[in-house]
């Protein structure tokens, strides 16, 4: 069993109201969305190259899910800490990282 079998599947989160970043109808699943930046990414990156993706993709997603749990939660970091799986030291040094604390 890994750490991962026990969370739900990407493609079965739906959001009630979910932030229209394109001309669509129905929610999209978080993964689905994060898939369609980066193809639109790629496309403008064309045949440019680039280092570093993993640490860009990282920040750009870790930055707002902190300020949105904390947000959820109230500021309170061991209900947050909770929230996210991870301890709340970690959680500070995160919040500290990205200037939200």
């Amino acid at each position: 069993m890994t750490m991962t079998d026990n969370l739900m599947p990407a493609q079965s989160v739906q959001f009630d109201n979910p932030v229209q970043l394109h001309d669509e109808p129905q929610p999209c699943s978080l993964r689905q969305e994060v898939e369609r930046s980066l193809e639109v990414y790629f496309e403008q990156l064309g045949n440019d190259s680039m280092t570093g993706l993993y640490d860009l993709v990282l920040s750009e997603v870790e930055a707002p899910l902190l300020e949105a749990v904390m947000r959820h939660t109230s500021s309170n970091q061991s209900k947050a800490s909770i929230m996210l799986g991870m301890n709340r030291g970690t959680l500070r040094k995160k919040l500290k990282q990205y200037g939200l604390l």
